[in-house]
């Protein structure tokens, strides 16, 4: 039997106003491939499936068009998918009666009865090729504060933070429940939060806060749990010895993950729960120029001139670019000279950040009087402050005429 973990698709999301829908078209058509070459059998999805609460109607379409795209090569391809902290969580089990009946099961929000926690909804057995039970996965979707138990009531004041402690408790009476009724065979659980440990990437992860923390260990979840599939960090890896693992995002969402190794990962139960994971060819280069830091703007312009980029690639298929320039002159008059620069390139502008050299301190102590400064030390010091630098002559020269007409 096999298992595909994946997570953090972000259908709809844009970069700096471009669509990135030909690159999910990409990722969910090689995925499509990987479910048939590998012989999957279960595909897990760990949250963050849309980019945002209000999903566009194609954003939607690509999903269902996936989805129907995977059942098509296995007929018995079981899906089950958690929501996100990203993903309109109603919204995702809308279609839920309709996706049951086709062995896909959606999972958005945390369903408790008289009883607790419905484990009826919430441990769905796995079945292999013949038809046969061979695991169950405990599906968690994203947790919200009110999901946790005592950390409403404010909690605090034990031997760990409150969430951890109420994350703890709800995983625990989780996995206990799921052994009662599991029989013996392996559970994986499904979730989406960060754990601590897990490398972060800034620009790009919302950091969850509940009562104060963010992440919490992975000693959270019970060690009869075989194997956790997580979402929410973008970059593949695992903790807890490869029992915890994050499978990562299909293809860089943000200039941090331009690096990564994206992919998705394969579990094969009949070789113990040994993650394998399987890198995922990248539907669009992404490049930041410089690679670190920041830098002039002829520099960064030679940079541009050296990838060679083709002439003929179509808009939706173009790289992303990332600029970081360091301001020599004013930020306006740079943002321009950049807007020239990049007209009618083979890219797209993904971003363009302007850093200004360190100001010098100003002394502390009160400001001058009217009587002992001028409009025009006034003017050089709000520049200063504004753009890190002097004005030059030419600006110089046009406060000067502004003046002249008051």
């Amino acid at each position: 039997m096999r298992i595909l973990h994946t997570a953090d698709w972000h259908i709809g999301q844009t970069l700096n106003g471009w669509t990135r829908d030909h690159e999910h078209r990409a990722f969910l058509t090689t995925l499509c491939d990987v479910i048939k070459a590998e012989c999957v059998d279960v595909l897990l999805v760990a949250g963050d499936v849309f980019d945002g609460i209000n999903p566009s109607g194609e954003a939607q379409r690509l999903l269902y068009t996936a989805i129907a795209g995977f059942l098509q090569v296995n007929p018995r391809l079981q899906i089950v998918l958690t929501a996100g902290n990203h993903d309109p969580a109603q919204r995702l089990e809308a279609p839920e009666a309709v996706l049951n009946a086709l062995g896909v099961h959606v999972l958005g929000t945390l369903r408790r009865n008289a009883s607790g926690v419905d484990m009826d909804r919430h441990l769905i057995a796995l079945h292999d090729a013949a038809g046969a039970p061979r695991a169950y996965v405990l599906a968690v979707p994203f947790l919200r504060q009110a999901d946790l138990p005592g950390l409403p009531l404010g909690a605090e004041g034990g031997p760990e933070p409150a969430v951890t402690a109420a994350a703890r408790a709800l995983h625990l009476t989780m996995t206990k429940a799921a052994i009662a009724r599991a029989g013996g065979l392996p559970i994986l659980a499904m979730g989406h939060l960060t754990c601590a440990g897990g490398l972060e990437s800034e620009g790009a992860e919302r950091r969850i806060l509940i009562g104060g923390e963010h992440a919490v260990p992975p000693e959270v979840f019970p060690p009869a749990l075989s194997y956790v599939a997580l979402g929410h960090l973008h970059r593949p890896q695992s903790l807890d010895g490869g029992r915890v693992r994050y499978s990562g995002s299909p293809f860089p969402l943000s200039a941090t993950e331009i690096a990564y190794d994206h992919g998705v990962t394969l579990l094969d139960l009949d070789q113990g729960f040994a993650p394998r994971h399987i890198p995922l060819p990248r539907p669009v280069a992404m490049h930041r120029l410089p690679a670190r830091g920041s830098a002039p703007l002829a520099e960064v312009a030679a940079g541009l001139a050296a990838l060679s980029l083709p002439t003929d690639t179509p808009r939706d298929a173009q790289p992303f670019v990332y600029l970081s320039l360091l301001a020599d002159r004013p930020a306006p008059q740079l943002a321009a000279e950049v807007e020239a620069l990049i007209e009618g390139q083979p890219f797209r502008l993904a971003g363009l950040s302007i850093t200004r050299p360190h100001a010098a301190t100003v002394p502390q102590g009160p400001p001058p009087s009217l009587a002992q400064t001028t409009p025009e030390d006034l003017f050089q010091t709000a520049y200063q402050q504004i753009h890190g630098l002097a004005p030059d002559a030419a600006h110089l020269a046009a406060f000067r005429d502004a003046l002249s007409e008051v």
